[in-house]
């Protein structure tokens, strides 16, 4: 089966490497976003995507606008590939471009579709706080995912795991059911499946607004915002924007879902009976981990953060580093 990839970022690079150490298939060519400029020294850096199709020696072809770049659009018609395959591609197809493969275009969508469609499901489904999520498979349209279902597996979601630890597992599994996908579809035997539009829900493209922290939410929301939006997250500490990359709801409910340490942790602390906090205070400080802070409902243990300019440090590094004390309260972010 003769395949083009197209992908971006490091989510798609499982997938890609896949496809290339599978006997069947032959990728003849990747598409991916142009190069961007990153860094201190501001140097254009090729795509994780494109940094694989260097080492394979594959030719890449980089539209600005892929609709309406006449060159690529030519080579991708010439190429007469049997498949697409289109993993995190960061760009909308055309028609034009949907219906030159002979099997038609292949996308892996991270995440149980007909829910979160859009640029961003790993984000928004741990910030809602979901249990579960996985990998859809999917022949496309011309909508935002909206095209029929092919294959689907599913992973529950750890109550610590951040969006970045969990798309590392997402694009394995991605990977793995692409493979499948392409075979069954070569022998005819899958039967895509239309989406319910009336189940489906959207995760649009994270904006800055999205990373304040705002104390007057519960602790779980909190803690699925730092997650979900992981490293970004900011409160604010005596005048200056502090991220909140890393805590832990300090809640009985969800004891039984953390390691044990933080369990025993819970049952052993003592907190003053002679005092209320207002939210966004912290109620106590607990040795070796961080600050506790108090929330519209519950507590949340800070166990790292990063201040401007700084490395990150543990929750515990910070409280000592800067003399915090019980009963300091930290500003909502901005």
């Amino acid at each position: 089966m003769k395949v083009i990839f197209f992908g971006t970022p490091e989510f798609a690079v499982p997938s890609l490497q896949r496809l290339l150490d599978e006997p069947g298939l032959e990728v003849l060519a990747v598409v991916t976003q142009p190069d961007k400029r990153r860094g201190r020294g501001n140097q254009l850096t090729p795509s994780p995507v494109k940094s694989i199709a260097l080492a394979h020696n594959l030719p890449i072809w980089q539209p600005a606008r892929i609709k309406k770049d006449t060159e690529t659009l030519e080579k991708l018609a010439a190429a007469q590939a049997d498949i697409f395959v289109v993993v995190a591609y960061g760009q909308i197809l055309s028609q034009t471009i949907l219906d030159m493969p002979r099997l038609g275009c292949v996308n892996a969508h991270g995440s149980i579709l007909p829910r979160y469609r859009g640029a961003a499901p790993i984000q928004w489904c741990l910030y809602h706080g979901e249990t579960e999520t996985g990998i859809t498979t999917m022949l496309m349209d011309a909508g935002m995912d909206t095209g029929a279902m092919l294959l689907k597996v599913v992973t529950a979601i750890g109550l610590l795991e951040t969006a970045h630890e969990l798309a590392e597992r997402l694009a394995v599994l991605s990977a793995v059911l692409l493979v499948e996908t392409l075979a069954r579809l070569d022998r005819g035997d899958l039967n895509p499946t239309p989406q319910d539009p009336t189940q489906a829900t959207y995760a649009p493209l994270i904006q800055k607004s999205d990373y304040g922290l705002d104390w007057s939410r519960s602790a779980i929301e909190l803690h699925n915002q730092v997650r979900g939006f992981f490293p970004n997250c900011v409160a604010e500490f005596r005048g200056e924007a502090l991220k909140i990359t890393a805590t832990v709801p300090f809640l009985p409910t969800y004891w039984a879902l953390l390691p044990p340490e933080f369990e025993l942790l819970g049952k052993s602390v003592v907190l003053p009976a002679d005092r209320t906090f207002p939210q966004g205070a912290i109620v106590a400080l607990l040795k070796g981990l961080g600050p506790l802070m108090q929330t519209r409902d519950g507590l949340l243990l800070v166990r790292e953060v990063q201040l401007a300019g700084k490395r990150p440090q543990s929750g515990w590094d910070f409280a000592n580093g800067n003399r915090l004390s019980v009963g300091e309260v930290l500003g909502n972010g901005g």
